[in-house]
């Protein structure tokens, strides 16, 4: 049994290949499929399974496509309720590929309907568990996201019930020994304290996991509720897509109107400027938010899902026609690219700039200023970076500008520069005219 992981670590998605004896099966797939192809020619294997140990609701999966161009059968619960052709997969249900056996857990409290995929291979003795996002490196999948995901209705402590269940019941059986691989790695939002390690053995984790610690279920379910991070807008509309299957990635990317060097543009929806901070405060396109897209540290996938609503159009400024690809694929991980209503790129013209910045000012007298902390909530609580500081979390702000006062200038921070960039963007969106918004961008890190 070969084991392939597959980090897209804007997401902190991990995915997965399994090859024996020229047979692949996929776990919990990115929308992108091609990279399973290839994988899959280069060990001349077939493609005959793909599971899918949940609906996804951070990413769109591309088992439907998958199965459409390989004829793999796809596996998953039928609690699910699956709109696309699939074969059920539950407690106890097992597929044999060659050397290997994939035995199915139901392992319910990230989603009630989440499962954990058991693989033995019979000519190496290697046991691995494929588990979603109920067990990760460090932690669990948090239990509050159906009462707002989707059309499930399941409530976040009867979840949270649930994932106590599943860790004190599901996984006794199996031995130190089992090589645990998740859905998701740390910096997802799918959980709260994950270890940057993306594998592990459950012997490492009935060690240093907090949730295989002995507790009871109220101590249990308090600490898993406790200080999740927020929901962003697309997470519910992922979970819809997946439960249906996307659209073909190739096509979604391909057919999208662009504008080359705009010199004039009367918008008639938001306009996504993915340009570097810089750039877009010396020019752009007036009411434009910038949600930057300058490499896979900045991540624009969350972003994006988080200040535009599911089904609202909009368009995107690239720096270059060149980046198309890039970006516009890294939107289709989360299914926004039918909301694109044209790529554009800005001509020699000036549109609008953002004022400077006077930071000597704002040092020596803060009091002058409203500050502005677009953090989330959590992180506002742990540590107040100015005592004035009112808090408006980024995905929150479209909303919430409205309220800030004028009668002073505004600075928009931060943990580290990526977020107010968008924040003081929205802002000064919001706002009238004369308001003077200000981006304190990473001389945040100043006052650490």
């Amino acid at each position: 049994m070969t084991i392939k992981q597959y980090n897209d670590k804007p997401l902190s998605h991990l995915s997965y290949a399994i090859v024996s004896n020229g047979k692949m099966a996929v776990v919990d797939p990115a929308r992108d499929p091609q990279p399973y192809y290839e994988f899959a020619e280069e060990n001349n294997a077939k493609i005959v399974a793909v599971f899918e140990t949940h609906p996804h609701a951070d990413f769109v999966s591309s088992h439907l496509q998958i199965h459409k161009e390989t004829g793999a059968t796809i596996y998953v619960s039928k609690l699910v309720g699956a709109d696309y052709p699939h074969h059920p997969f539950d407690e106890g249900d097992e597929l044999k590929m060659e050397d290997v056996t994939f035995k199915c857990l139901h392992t319910p409290g990230h989603s009630p309907d989440g499962i954990t995929v058991h693989a033995v291979d019979a000519a190496t003795t290697k046991e691995a568990i494929f588990t979603g996002d109920t067990l990760f490196i460090g932690d669990v999948g948090r239990p509050d996201l159906r009462e707002k995901a989707g059309n499930m209705t399941a409530k976040r402590r009867e979840l949270a019930q649930a994932m106590y269940k599943t860790m004190t019941t599901k996984y006794n059986h199996l031995s130190d020994n089992v090589w645990v691989y998740p859905a998701h790695g740390a910096g997802s939002l799918c959980g709260k304290n994950m270890s940057d390690d993306t594998t592990s053995t459950l012997g490492n984790e009935r060690i240093g996991n907090w949730a295989f610690q002995e507790q009871t279920e109220e101590e249990f379910v308090s600490e898993i509720l406790d200080g999740q991070p927020f929901i962003p807008a697309y997470f519910g509309h992922d979970v819809d897509i997946n439960k249906t299957g996307a659209e073909n990635f190739r096509a979604s990317v391909s057919n999208i109107l662009v504008h080359l060097n705009v010199e004039k543009f009367d918008a008639d929806a938001t306009i996504v400027d993915t340009r570097p901070q810089a750039d877009f405060k010396a020019n752009h396109i007036p009411g434009s938010i910038n949600i930057m897209a300058r490499s896979e540290n900045d991540k624009i996938e969350t972003w994006i899902g988080a200040i535009i609503k599911p089904n609202e159009n909009f368009y995107l400024v690239l720096n270059s026609i060149s980046e198309y690809d890039e970006v516009v694929s890294r939107i289709a991980k989360i299914g926004y690219e039918s909301q694109i209503k044209a790529v554009l790129t800005l001509g020699q013209v000036e549109f609008e700039s953002s004022d400077d910045f006077d930071y000597t000012d704002f040092k020596q007298n803060p009091n002058h200023y409203t500050i502005i902390d677009i953090r989330n909530i959590s992180e506002f609580n742990e540590e107040k970076k100015f005592e004035s500081a009112k808090n408006h979390p980024l995905n929150e702000l479209r909303d919430s500008a409205k309220d800030i006062p004028t009668d002073k200038p505004i600075v928009v921070h931060c943990a580290g520069g990526y977020r107010s960039a968008a924040g003081s963007s929205i802002i000064e969106k919001v706002l009238p005219a004369d308001a003077k918004i200000y981006d304190l961008s990473e001389r945040i890190n100043d006052f650490n």
